[in-house]
């Protein structure tokens, strides 16, 4: 390449590596063709649309235009549930795919579908493009997941990213979703956009989280560089689009009015005194919390298996802990419980009972089926409170979608000592809404930015040369 390509190629302002759609089904709304059009001449981006926007109908359109154009194999890889579901909705719009999960597939097949746990029996070499349904699972700048999904993805011509939670107040997740794209790593991300009062990216200060992005585990203080937020929301725009309702992107919202959500909160008394104390107190430290939720295991599930007994359709019990799941499976008539000593094979058997309406009650936790069902059929859940955030959103977005018909309510139930556990999960649900909101508006903003590179002039060859 010549030296002003050399520069262009430096600049981080991305560029298209895809191509014009050359399917557009009618069975897609007017936002969801704006957004598959944007992402299949890009090639390599990410979508952050909110529950039952559709993204799994969009998705399919996307692999299927890579499939036309390349004539290749393409991989979505999502949550172990999801792929019987996704399957279905395929068979719905007339997409041919294949579920693979021992890495194996027929030759004819070109559009795979497999979950995370087996992405290492498939060979990169086989595929032209990759979809990572739920990307939220590379939020971990450490994990072993996120690196193996990064060394799959990354020399796959076409990249996509899918998920409903990109934690607008966790930077890091926006900057894995770059690394995973083939843009800056969250590394290069901090050192161009983002300083800290020590001036350093040491690897102890990496981890940026909060509603302001400036709290971290050592008291460090991370923040904008000077006239850097600019720049970043243009860089971020290159590569990613959000949207939690049609008019996000200039369309009508009128087919996508969410129902009403009524959440109750129950605080429960322990039948019993904990032992550190003459008298019940507010839980302090994580250990304290840890404990103040065991000892009151029998207290809030017999509540919760209480009030499912008046709630008369379908309906889920989430927990956190074994002996939560256990206990509410025991307490709650007609429920099934789908836990993580479950093969691959159960698991799937007890969703789709509970799917197509065998099973009255579903027990589970968050980290099993929290990501991409869904259950807009169901319209009440309870639901114990932790710290997490993502949690807490997805377990509602099950239900609680575009898509649901019926009015959707949700008894949180916590024990005394749990008061600031319950409040700290209001405070995130608070900042996480302020901050979406500012993604979107400032994406929104950016997007009528010129895509053009004024930093450098043009080489000119010295007249002694």
């Amino acid at each position: 390449m010549d030296y002003q390509a050399f520069i262009d190629n430096k600049s981080q302002m991305s560029g298209n590596f895809g191509f014009e759609p050359l399917w557009m089904p009618d069975f897609l709304f007017d936002f969801q063709k704006y957004g598959v059009e944007w992402g299949l001449r890009k090639g390599r981006f990410a979508g952050f649309f909110s529950c039952g926007l559709g993204k799994s109908p969009m998705e399919l359109v996307c692999a299927q235009n890579v499939v036309m154009k390349t004539n290749g194999r393409f991989l979505i890889i999502m949550p172990l549930a999801v792929c019987g579901q996704m399957k279905k909705e395929a068979d719905k719009f007339g997409v041919e795919v294949h579920i693979s999960r021992d890495g194996k597939y027929p030759d004819n097949a070109k559009i795979i579908l497999t979950n995370y746990e087996k992405l290492h029996l498939f060979n990169q070499a086989d595929f032209v493009g990759g979809t990572c349904d739920e990307s939220g699972i590379l939020k971990n700048p450490d994990g072993f997941t996120k690196e193996q999904i990064i060394e799959f993805m990354r020399r796959l011509p076409y990249r996509q990213l899918w998920t409903a939670t990109p934690s607008p107040n966790d930077y890091i997740e926006l900057c894995t979703s770059s690394e995973c794209l083939g843009e800056l790593g969250y590394m290069d991300m901090l050192g161009r956009f983002f300083k800290n009062a020590q001036n350093s990216l040491h690897p102890s200060l990496y981890r940026h989280r909060g509603q302001n992005f400036d709290r971290l585990e050592d008291g460090a203080k991370w923040r904008f560089r000077g006239h850097a937020e600019h720049d970043f929301w243009r860089w971020v725009c290159s590569w990613a689009r959000a949207c939690r309702k049609p008019s996000d992107f200039g369309f009508d919202d009128a087919k996508f009015i969410l129902p009403e959500l009524k959440l109750n909160e129950h605080i429960v008394k322990a039948l019993t005194l904990n032992p550190d104390f003459l008298f019940d107190m507010a839980a302090v430290s994580m250990d304290e919390q840890r404990k103040e939720r065991r000892r009151t295991i029998t207290e809030r599930c017999e509540l919760a298996a209480a009030l499912h007994a008046k709630h008369k359709g379908q309906s889920v019990a989430w927990c956190s802990l074994n002996d939560e799941g256990d206990l509410l499976e025991k307490l709650i008539p007609d429920a099934i419980q789908v836990s993580g000593s479950d093969s691959d094979e159960a698991k799937e058997e007890k969703f789709e009972a509970f799917r197509s309406g065998q099973a009255k009650r579903m027990v589970t936790k968050g980290e099993i089926a929290g990501l991409g069902l869904n259950w807009q059929f169901a319209n009440y859940f309870t639901y114990f409170p932790t710290h997490s955030f993502e949690m807490w959103y997805q377990c509602v977005r099950r239900l609680w979608r575009f898509g649901q018909k019926k009015k959707v309510t949700g008894d949180v139930i916590a024990s005394e000592g749990e008061v600031k556990v319950l409040k700290n999960l209001q405070r995130k649900s608070a900042a996480a809404e302020i901050m979406f909101a500012r993604l979107v508006e400032l994406m929104n903003q950016e997007l009528k930015i010129k895509n053009e590179n004024k930093a450098t002039n043009q080489l000119t060859k010295p007249s002694w040369l």
